[in-house]
């Protein structure tokens, strides 16, 4: 069951749907829907409800520093399916989701206000984040929508500054900075800037089935080619249907048997169901150790049955 049935996911649109007519729209990338793009999402809903709107967030594919080639490919935190069941999640009624190419890049910032914003979407508020940018060369700041949005007869918010944590951090709260905790395995630190833990989506595919002669079975998801997740071994939840589970996730290239492309493989505890070409949701909890190739199969093993007690312990399996 979808966590609002009601939500729109609308894709291109030439003029507003049905239900998203007169919106107030959120405006960002929101990879990763972390603490401050909940808030600029939180104001956006309070916003709607003062002036009896429809809330929906209006988001771009591909991310729009792929589009551009910088860094040599974004490590995505959230595809466009994952970012939608959020917004759903947070009790938005839809999601605007522009395609990023040559056309839309090369819109000046007024040009995007006006046959964007206003005529295909009819945005009846809009609401960004304190270094929210976007027209050709990044001319639509957040000072030019506060002075060209009431002209063009819109209401514009602007939300501050989100901090990493309540001890006195100025760190912002950005997609960057849990991108970079994941690529070096602090799914902890990833978890305290998302406001949840990370998580991947995906079906369960057919693998070698080499865990199952080891004696820990394990549901195989092919991971998307732009994750930089460490490699590494992970205490995880898992969620199957509504229920949750618990395990331990390796995510790597099993040096030690093949050394092949990354693969996420999750021992799920205490379970023993056939989920081939079923949707799990896996959230990294915890972070256990590194990736290893170890002398032999036997080692291996030794050393599974100690990650999965450790990560028994921490997630109190």
């Amino acid at each position: 069951m979808p966590p609002n049935p009601k939500f729109l996911l609308s894709i291109d649109p030439h003029r507003p749907p049905a239900g998203l007519a007169g919106a107030v729209v959120a405006v960002g990338n929101f990879d990763g829907v972390h603490r401050g793009h909940r808030a600029v999402i939180a104001r956006a809903m309070a916003l709607a409800r003062r002036l009896g709107r429809p809330c929906a967030v209006l988001t771009f594919e591909p991310h729009p520093a792929d589009f551009f080639g910088r860094g040599g490919g974004i490590f995505r935190l959230t595809g466009r399916d994952a970012k939608a069941h959020r917004m759903a999640e947070l009790g938005l009624d839809g999601m605007f989701v522009l395609t990023f190419d040559k056309d839309l890049a090369s819109l000046d910032a007024e040009t995007f206000l006006r046959d964007v914003l206003l005529r295909r979407l009819g945005a009846g508020a809009v609401v960004v984040g304190y270094d929210f940018h976007f027209g050709a060369g990044r001319t639509g700041t957040p000072a030019f929508l506060r002075e060209a949005g009431p002209k063009l007869g819109i209401e514009v918010e602007i939300v501050e500054k989100v901090v990493a944590d309540e001890q006195g951090s100025l760190e912002a709260v950005s997609s960057t900075a849990t991108r970079e905790a994941l690529e070096r395995g602090d799914v902890r630190g990833a978890a305290a800037l998302l406001g949840h833990p990370w998580s991947l989506t995906g079906m369960v595919i057919h693998g070698a089935k080499l865990g199952r002669q080891l004696g820990f079975p394990t549901a195989n998801l092919a991971v998307d080619a732009s994750c930089r997740l460490q490699h590494a071994i992970y205490a995880v939840e898992i969620d199957l249907d509504g229920r949750r589970l618990k395990g331990v996730a390796s995510f790597g290239r099993r040096p030690t048997v093949d050394d092949g492309p990354p693969l996420l493989e999750v021992y799920l505890f205490d379970f023993s169901d056939d989920i081939y070409g079923r949707a799990i949701e896996v959230f990294f909890v915890d972070f256990l150790r590194p990736e290893e190739k170890f002398e032999s199969l036997d080692a291996l093993i030794a050393q599974i049955r100690q990650d999965e007690a450790q990560a028994r312990r921490i997630l109190n399996a």
